[in-house]
């Protein structure tokens, strides 16, 4: 490809990799909120019963951390979780700064149906098993060479 070609071709938006990936995002959105509805939950809300269904008893800022979610945005969307019976917070007799997010026993049963939310997704996504592996392990180093790359 001559010079002049790449340079034009650098700045078509479909040839963009941060355009690829902003449009699997909102297709992965629109597919997660499908599947999600039943459940009542958003998909935030989902990341964090995920946490919480691998870790229970987490405290507000290691599943903020975990997540990547700031206090600001994870606080009212920990309230609407425990409104709805899925978690309970309490503060940490230990250390009453820290408060601590653990699953209810409604929160919990509800570990099955995440098993089906992966399979739905694994399905739309028309990939293998090892594609699907293949595929978040390299997004999950284009993250940290990104990130790596900011500092």
């Amino acid at each position: 490809m001559t010079d002049q070609k790449h340079a034009e071709a650098a700045v078509k938006l479909d040839e963009q990799l941060c355009f690829a990936v902003y449009g699997a995002a909102h297709a992965f959105n629109r597919t997660y909120k499908q599947l999600l509805e039943p459940l009542g939950l958003t998909y935030p809300q989902y990341l964090v019963m995920l946490a919480l269904w691998q870790d229970d008893n987490q405290t507000v800022k290691g599943l903020g951390e975990r997540i990547g979610l700031d206090s600001g945005t994870l606080s009212p969307l920990l309230k609407r979780l425990e409104s709805g019976g899925r978690i309970i917070r309490r503060r940490d007799s230990q250390d009453e700064r820290q408060v601590l997010i653990s699953l209810t026993a409604e929160g919990a049963a509800m570990k099955p149906e995440a098993a089906r939310v992966m399979s739905a997704i694994g399905q739309a996504t028309g990939c293998d098993v090892a594609e699907l592996i293949d595929l978040r392990d390299r997004l999950n180093a284009l993250s940290r060479n990104l990130e790596t790359d900011e500092r």
